[in-house]
C-alpha cells in the first residue's frame, strides 16, 4: 500500500463511516475498480484498520463530548437529580440499541462478510442501500418526536436496523437513521442517536482487533503510516459529522434522497464495470 492509497483510504473511511453510503461497501468496491493490490484481510493491514477506526471514534467523541460528559456525570450520580435520571435513561437507550449489533456481530460477522464481501455483491448492496434510504424517506413517521421521547423499544428497533450494516454495501448510519425516521423521529434526532451509538460500536471493533496485533507481522513503517492515516480519518470524520448534523437540521423533508441516488448510481455503475471487466 502506497502513501497516496493510505491517505485516500483514510479520507474515504472518515467520510463514508458517517455519511449514509456504507464505508464497508466503498472499501470493498473502490479498490477493485481502481485495481489496487491492497489485501484488507492481510495481517499487515491490521494496524492500519485499527488506527482508522480509532481516529473515527475519537472524532465522534470530540464532536459529541458534551453528550458524553453529561452521560458520564449523570451515570456516576454527580449531577442534579433530574439530569442524573435523564442521563441514565439515555445511557440505557444506547446500551439497548448496541446489544443487537454486538450479538449478531459476534455470531455472524465473519460468515456474512465472507459471503457478501466480494466487489460485485458489495456493489449490488450499495444499490440496495440506496433503495433502503428512499424507503425510509417514503415511509417515515409523519410525527416530529424529539430525541428525548425515545423509548427502550425504539432503541431496540433502531439497534436491529444497525445489524444490517454487517453486509458490505449497507450503511450503518443510513440504516439507523431510517430506523429512527420510521419511529417518528426527525432527521437531526435520528442522526444524533445514530452517531452516539456508533461510538461504542466502532470503539468495540477497535478493541477486539488490538490483541491480534500482538501476533501479526507488521512491516516497517506501517505504524507510522497508520498514525498519519488515523489523524486524516479523524479530521475527515469530525468535518463530516459537523456537516451532516447541520444538513439534517436544515433539510428535514428529503435529507436522505441525495445519498440514495448516489448509492444507486455508484452501485449500478460499479456493477456494470465489474461485470464487464
Amino acid at each position: 500500500m502506497t502513501s497516496l492509497q493510505a491517505i485516500l483510504i483514510a479520507v474515504l473511511q472518515g467520510a463514508t463511516e458517517l455519511f449514509p453510503v456504507s464505508s464497508l461497501g466503498h472499501a470493498v468496491v473502490l479498490p477493485a475498480l481502481l485495481h489496487w493490490s491492497v489485501d484488507q484481510r492481510a495481517p499487515a493491514f491490521l494496524p492500519f484498520l485499527v488506527m482508522l477506526h480509532l481516529g473515527t471514534a475519537v472524532a465522534l467523541l470530540a464532536y459529541f463530548w458534551r453528550d458524553w460528559w453529561a452521560l458520564a456525570i449523570g451515570v456516576l450520580g454527580i449531577s442534579s437529580p433530574h439530569q442524573t435520571q435523564e442521563s441514565r435513561r439515555v445511557f440505557l437507550l444506547i446500551v439497548v440499541a448496541t446489544i443487537p449489533a454486538v450479538i449478531v456481530g459476534f455470531a455472524l460477522e465473519k460468515f456474512v462478510r465472507g459471503l457478501f464481501g466480494t466487489p460485485v455483491i458489495a456493489a449490488a448492496f450499495l444499490l440496495v442501500n440506496g433503495c433502503l434510504l428512499l424507503f425510509g424517506e417514503g415511509l417515515r413517521g409523519r410525527g416530529h418526536r424529539p430525541l428525548s421521547s425515545l423509548t427502550m423499544l425504539d432503541a431496540f428497533i433502531i439497534g436491529c436496523w444497525q445489524c444490517t450494516a454487517l453486509i458490505p454495501g449497507i450503511s450503518r448510519s443510513g440504516a439507523t437513521i431510517v430506523g429512527g425516521l420510521l419511529r417518528g423521529v426527525d432527521h437531526e434526532g435520528s442522526a444524533h442517536f445514530s452517531f452516539l451509538i456508533a461510538t461504542p460500536i466502532i470503539l468495540g471493533a477497535t478493541v477486539l482487533e488490538v490483541p491480534k496485533l500482538l501476533h501479526a507481522e507488521i512491516p516497517a513503517g506501517m505504524f507510522e503510516l497508520s498514525a498519519i492515516a488515523a489523524v486524516i480519518a479523524g479530521i475527515t470524520a469530525y468535518a463530516s459529522t459537523a456537516f451532516l448534523m447541520r444538513y439534517f437540521r436544515q433539510q428535514d423533508s428529503w435529507a436522505l434522497n441525495p445519498f440514495a441516488y448516489y448509492c444507486m448510481a455508484i452501485g449500478a455503475g460499479a456493477l456494470a464495470v465489474l461485470l464487464v471487466t
